[in-house]
């Protein structure tokens, strides 16, 4: 899997937020998200799976594996139900 393009990850007010990059911006379509969020958003940059997203998170975060699947499943989630990943 992997992130459809037509978006930039910017730092506005603070929070790291998704935006889309085409002419007709739906403002609506912006998407915030946390630092975890972020991370995740970079790793799908690449082809990857949802294994390979579970042991990034365990490598870079102090979590265990059954709190990183739930953080990577609730992400992937939410993206694949607003069409923003190619599987």
């Amino acid at each position: 899997m992997k992130l459809k393009g037509g978006f930039v990850i910017s730092e506005i007010a603070g929070k790291m937020v998704a935006v889309p990059t085409e002419d007709d911006v739906d403002l609506n379509m912006m998407i915030t998200l946390n630092d975890t969020g972020a991370f995740l958003w970079e790793k799908l940059k690449e082809e990857t799976s949802e294994d390979k997203l579970v042991e990034a998170l365990l490598a870079e975060y102090d979590v265990d594996e059954a709190t990183a699947r739930r953080s990577v499943n609730t992400f992937i989630g939410k993206l694949k139900g607003n069409g923003l990943i190619d599987e």
